[in-house]
């Protein structure tokens, strides 16, 4: 396998280093041969979501330049939670975290080589672990004897998360999350040689937790860094419990509205969401700065990000359908031609109504069922002036009936006033 040596620099070029152990040492460790390193994620909801993307793509990103990737779900450390700043988390049944490792696995899976140059041994293929294989059956007498004595309680109470629940309180539960996660990092550093953890900003206490218990346990010595927060433009976290979470799962959140959330990333954000996210090189990234610089309108970086990610995370295919659907909606392509489902999607993200085709496919009727009128009479006028359009066809008589053979998939329209007002109708 062939190390780049410029992969720090190509990472602190991104801005995706927020804080790490010794930068020369880490320079000097990833620039000497394939590094193993490893990522965790908790199965804290049914999917993965913008947070672990990030991860994933940094991790992404290391194997690439030839190092080696350990991807860890915590089955373990999933049934506990990482402490939040406030409140106490709700502790999932083991059915669920097992149900939500399983599906983590799955998502995960594609991001990897397994395979490496010649396979896992001597190479860099990638490999899946969980946590709860080597915490499930450890006593809590052989934990606190193993772990628990290399932490001192005042470096765990000086914690900013810790430190900021001590008031409202926080129960010994979330408060020995570090020494879990810490021993994750342990139990990796002496099975399989990882030497490298990265993560979220929000991680660094537990991940340098794990650094410090490699050096008192073991005499070892461990690198980690972490990558910023990603944030909007009013520096509100996206995230899952943020609202509008931006989740990896298509049943959870279609490839047409993953594509739609990338295309209307904030001007002042889309140049480091292309940096942080895609594989673009330095040279086409900083060609895209320049067009949006001249010509924001033309939105080129939205458009190349929703490209390079709605590929990455759901392919190709689904990226031009994406793509499809929205130009069909406003009359600028064939309806006929989308996956019934991926227009269903699209429908639902700009608003749906509901009709009994037993009450008739009347426009009219139509129109105003779907709030693209304001009466009959409206409807009628719209029509009558060239305004009204059933599957980006001009109506032209008032009194026109949509047959049902003009439905797509069997049960939807679409329906449009003018150029840019259009509403989906799902027919029951």
């Amino acid at each position: 396998m062939t190390i780049d040596p410029t992969l720090l620099d190509d990472l602190e070029w991104r801005g995706l280093i927020a804080d790490s152990t010794d930068r020369d040492a880490l320079r000097d460790a990833l620039a000497g041969g394939s590094v193993r390193f490893y990522i965790g994620f908790d199965p804290s909801a049914p999917s993965l979501h913008m947070g672990n993307l990030l991860q994933i793509v940094t991790a992404m990103r290391l194997q690439r330049a030839g190092h080696t990737p350990f991807a860890l779900v915590g089955g373990a450390t999933g049934m506990i939670g990482d402490p939040k700043d406030s409140g106490e988390r709700t502790l999932n049944s083991l059915d669920t975290v097992k149900e939500w490792v399983e599906n983590l696995r799955r998502q995960l899976a594609p991001f990897f080589d397994f395979e490496g140059d010649e396979g896992f041994t001597g190479t860099n293929g990638a490999t899946l672990v969980n946590n709860y294989d080597w915490t499930a059956s450890l006593s809590t007498i052989d934990f606190l004897r193993e772990v628990g004595k290399h932490f001192p309680v005042n470096r765990m109470l000086a914690r900013d998360t810790v430190r900021n629940r001590l008031e409202s309180g926080i129960s010994y539960t979330e408060f020995s999350y570090v020494l879990l996660q810490s021993m994750d990092f342990l139990n990796l550093y002496r099975d399989f040689g990882v030497t490298l953890q990265h993560g979220g900003s929000d991680q660094w206490g537990n991940i340098t937790g794990g650094v410090e218990l490699i050096r008192r346990a073991e005499g070892g010595h461990a690198h980690a860094f972490t990558t910023p927060l990603v944030t909007k433009a009013d520096g509100t976290k996206y995230g899952k419990t943020e609202g509008g979470a931006l989740w990896l799962d298509p049943e959870m959140m279609s490839p047409y509205a993953f594509h739609q959330f990338w295309l209307n990333v904030e001007d002042v954000k889309v140049g480091e969401m292309l940096r942080f996210f895609t594989f673009l090189t330095r040279e086409e990234i900083e060609a895209l700065d320049a067009e949006m610089a001249e010509k924001p309108f033309l939105r080129a970086g939205q458009k190349a990000l929703a490209d390079h990610m709605t590929t990455l995370v759901h392919g190709a295919r689904e990226t031009e359908q994406a793509k499809a659907a929205a130009a069909a909606l406003f009359g600028g392509g064939d309806l006929t031609v989308l996956d019934p489902s991926t227009l269903a999607a699209a429908l639902r993200e700009a608003g749906t109504v509901t009709v009994d085709r037993a009450d008739g496919l009347g426009v009219v009727s139509l129109l105003v069922a779907a709030g693209l009128a304001t009466s009959n009479g409206d409807a009628r006028r719209t029509i009558s002036e060239g305004g009204a359009y059933v599957n980006n066809e001009r109506v032209e008589d008032p009194d026109a009936i949509v047959p049902e053979a003009d439905l797509i998939g069997g049960s939807w329209l679409v329906l449009r006033r003018g150029k840019k007002r259009f509403a989906g109708v799902e027919v029951r």
